[in-house]
This record gives structure tokens, sequence and C-alpha cells, in this order.
């Protein structure tokens, strides 16, 4: 009867470890990425999750036009700046914002919200952004990207930030 336990645990064992690597080699559909760097003095850093084309349209069908957009998968983004900025001429506080966007053909609204720490969506398939929490609202202009991008990412530059996915380019600049 001891053999008997002894054989049945080192299964269980071999199997919780073989069942764990399993779990932990499974990719992300949509991976945490971060983007970092330098804006006119200020540290800036956004974490995102980023999802992938995969054969799909992307704005105007999976992400609508004129409807808030979580600005990448999983949890909200968190855009976060060391010191006060200029975004596109508006004033943002230091501190840590959850980033949305509403998507347009040519214009686009990105919007800097207080509430942070949430999942990027409600189960009903809406934002969880709170307009009564939106710190900072501005106007861009999208353009046609320099090439295809299968996964959403985040660049920054000395004039600002840009989202780049699919065929789409988004300058945010930071004056």
């Amino acid at each position: 009867m001891k053999n008997k336990t002894i054989a049945f645990g080192f299964v269980l064992a071999l199997a919780g470890v073989f069942l764990t690597s399993t779990i932990m080699a499974q990719a992300q559909a949509s991976p945490a990425a971060t983007a970092k760097g330098t804006v006119k003095g200020a540290n800036i850093t956004i974490n995102y999750s980023a999802p992938s084309v995969k054969g799909r349209k992307i704005w105007g069908d999976l992400v609508p036009y004129d409807k808030v957009w979580r600005a990448g998968a999983n949890e909200a983004t968190i855009f976060e700046t060391d010191r006060d900025i200029k975004i596109e001429g508006k004033k943002l506080a230091k501190g840590k914002y959850s980033l949305y966007a509403i998507p347009g053909v040519k214009e686009w609204t990105i919007i800097f919200n207080s509430a942070t720490g949430q999942w990027g969506i409600n189960r009903d398939g809406t934002t969880t952004q709170d307009p009564a929490k939106d710190v900072l609202r501005v106007k861009v202009h999208a353009k046609k990207s320099s090439g295809f991008q299968e996964k959403l990412v985040y660049t920054i530059s000395a004039k600002g930030f840009d989202l780049i996915w699919e065929n789409v380019d988004v300058p945010v600049f930071i004056d």
C-alpha cells in the first residue's frame, strides 16, 4: 500500500509540473508591452497590451470609428509622466492616467483619464472610461503608417508619442 501511495504522489507531482509548464508556455494573445522615453525633459512611460491584426480589418471594424476604445487590449492602457507637460498645447499635470481614444477616419480624440488600474472593457463590451474622470481630451490627425504593423505599438520620440497599428499612425505631440 505504501508503494502505491508514493507512486500515485509521484505521478501527480509529474502531472502538476507538466500542467504548470504547459500553462506557462502559452503565449498571451495580446502581450504586455512598455514604451519609455524622454520628451521635453519629462520621462514618459506607456504600459499597454499589444493585440495583433491576425488578418482582421482593424479600423472601422474590430475597433469601430467614433466610439471610445481602450487604446490597447486587456487592462486599460496607462500613460505616465513625471513632469507637467503640454499635449497638443493643453496642460497635463504629472501623474498616471488611463489612455483612451476615439478613432475616426482622419481625426482622433485622445483621452487622459484619472481612473487607473481597471480592466479596459466592461462585460457588455463598452469601455471602462468614465467621462467624469477625463482630465484632458485632445484632437489629433491620423495618417497612413510607413508600413504594415502587425502588433499595436507605441513609440516615444522627441516630438511626443505615436500609436501605430495595421496601416495607421496616430502622432500625439508634446510641446
